[in-house]
């Protein structure tokens, strides 16, 4: 048995925590879920149509946009929200090197580069005061991430792309329902972008996504594009791609939207039961817990705390040989991807950014975890902090 065991808990610390579970989310809105599914079957309308326009129309008004637009996933509303922008060959885009690979990737795919400003370490989104050093006269465009679910300082952001005359792209894909200064991501820029994958704290029952603008001309040109540039009865005026917003995801989707804003409350209130749990058991100074922004509202798609670099994937291990979920977000920056290679940039180029890579873990904190399982993921981790720090010093006394 493992040695976690020995720490009082007001639950059996036997019990495993996952980092996500999706099947408890599911059995609090079951009836509701089938009931839209059903409804959909019963039309034989798979594909766009009333049930995707339904909620576009609903994601339009939570993020009070103008427009919305679905798409096949979140990978696709970046490529989708680029090509609308007419970025390509020979252009560049500057983002963060501290993101999921479509960020990036979604550049690279319209054949524009992508090029790399490091993060702020406090909020691991894009440094707004790295992005002028980064501007040449091929830049098109900035494309900040939400990370972990909290916007970036996007009034610098926006003030640098007017000066320059950019677009701004958001990678909201794991930060819908977050806001900033009052206004919710999807309007902080061009066109905001969001991923249903079925993870993210509004997920679908596979992949889906949509595009978010206030641009009346813009929201026509992404409308066209998903469907090949089609304006209709086979009349193509430019060459786009098939990305169509599934109907029975958009139902999904409609059905759990009405709980969203009730889940990132809860994912909100754990967050704060970790703070007061790491206080609790004197873990402040061994980690760092995500700041909590003053101008925005975080909805916490992700719980990122830091550990040394030096132990942060023994920690790893030892949490889940205690069956306690916890995972890295991300590895590997992009700029040291294999793929990127070409781009010339070294280790070092972004110090924060890699360094975030190396000290990070991601801790459950989906809105069904309850008070009891959080407290084993707190007990469990500090019982595998004591347990390397009590190793660490008897290899020192050992060596000696």
């Amino acid at each position: 048995m493992s040695r976690i065991l020995q720490i009082p808990s007001s639950q059996d610390s036997a019990t495993p925590v996952p980092l996500i579970d999706l099947v408890a989310q599911y059995g609090t809105i079951r009836d509701e879920v089938q009931t839209a599914v059903q409804r959909v079957f019963e039309n034989q309308s798979f594909v766009l149509g009333q049930e995707v326009s339904t909620f576009e129309e609903e994601m339009a008004a939570y993020c009070d946009a103008r427009h919305a637009i679905g798409c096949a996933s979140g990978s696709d509303a970046l490529l989708l929200a680029l090509s609308a922008l007419d970025i390509g060959p020979g252009d560049e885009v500057i983002t963060s090197p501290y993101s999921f690979f479509a960020t990036a990737g979604s550049i690279a795919r319209t054949g524009a580069t992508p090029v790399f400003v490091d993060i702020d370490p406090q909020t691991y989104n894009l440094d707004p005061f790295q992005i002028e050093m980064a501007i040449s006269r091929r830049t098109k465009a900035i494309m900040p991430v939400h990370l972990f679910g909290q916007c970036a300082e996007m009034e610098p952001i926006w003030r640098i792309a007017i000066g320059h005359g950019l677009s701004v792209v958001e990678d909201a894909a794991q930060a819908i329902g977050s806001s900033y200064h009052g206004r919710r991501a999807g309007v902080l820029g061009s066109i905001g972008c969001f991923s249903f994958f079925p993870t993210k704290n509004l997920g679908g029952a596979g992949d889906g996504g949509l595009m978010t603008t206030d641009d009346k001309d813009l929201a026509t040109k992404l409308k066209r594009i998903r469907v090949h540039g089609d304006l209709g009865g086979y009349q193509h005026v430019e060459v786009g791609i098939n990305s169509r917003l599934d109907a029975l995801q958009a139902a999904v989707l409609s059905v759990k939207l009405k709980h969203l804003d009730s889940w990132s409350d809860a994912r909100r209130g754990n967050a704060a039961r970790y703070r007061e749990l790491f206080a609790e058991m004197e873990l402040d100074q061994q980690i760092e817990a995500p700041a909590e922004p003053t101008n925005g509202h975080h909805v916490y798609n992700q719980f990122t705390i830091r550990v040394a670099s030096e132990i942060r994937d023994e920690v790893i291990k030892r949490m889940r040989e205690r069956q306690v979920g916890c995972a890295i977000y991300y590895p590997k920056p992009l700029h040291l991807q294999e793929c990127f290679k070409s781009l010339g940039y070294l280790p070092g180029d972004f110090p924060e950014a890699e360094r975030a890579a190396a000290e990070t873990i991601a801790l459950p904190i989906f809105a069904e975890l309850g008070a009891d399982r959080q407290r084993i993921v707190v007990e469990t981790l500090r019982a595998v902090l004591t347990e390397i720090q009590t190793d660490s010093r008897s290899t020192i006394r050992r060596a000696a």
